[in-house]
């Protein structure tokens, strides 16, 4: 008999069979689950290392499709764009706890809400975890306000 054909058996998703540096790179880009919290600025408190979020978006974040718009030059755009690797994920603790990258690197299960779960790209919008309708291009705030703009998630 085909594992198939046995009652209640799933084929395991490629994120649940392979590690990060296993995946190719069409894998690893389609972790992303279109959230878009990362291209929002933040705030690190050099006491603690706390990370703060803030509701000021990079200029090239389409806020409707939470997408950059320029995404194959951002970081030529915006030297300061962190491109992610999977070979240097201990250095992205400030990726948010939803984040499929931060954890799968942590051994968790992604949320019901993430594409390649829910099988729907909305989802991440349906759920209200993505930044749109939540924050406005830095293109409209001084970067001395940004601490004004400081946020919080209320998480899953």
């Amino acid at each position: 008999m085909h594992a198939a054909n046995v009652k209640g058996y799933r084929k395991m998703s490629f994120w649940k069979e392979k590690t990060l540096l296993e995946m190719t790179q069409g894998e690893w880009e389609s972790l992303c689950d279109g959230c878009a919290r990362c291209c929002l600025h933040k705030l690190q408190d050099l006491e603690t290392d706390l990370v703060y979020y803030t509701s000021v978006a990079c200029q090239y974040l389409d806020q409707d499709t939470c997408r950059c718009q320029n995404y194959k030059q951002r970081h030529e755009l915006v030297p300061s764009c962190v491109i992610l690797k999977p070979s240097h994920m201990e250095e992205y603790s400030w990726l948010p706890d939803t984040c499929a990258y931060r954890l799968i690197h942590e051994g968790k299960e992604l949320f019901w809400w993430h594409h390649l779960v829910s099988g729907r790209h909305d989802t991440v919008h349906e759920a209200n975890i993505s930044v749109n309708g939540k924050c406005i291009s830095e293109t409209h705030v001084h970067p001395d306000d940004f601490e004004e703009n400081i946020i919080k998630w209320v998480e899953q």
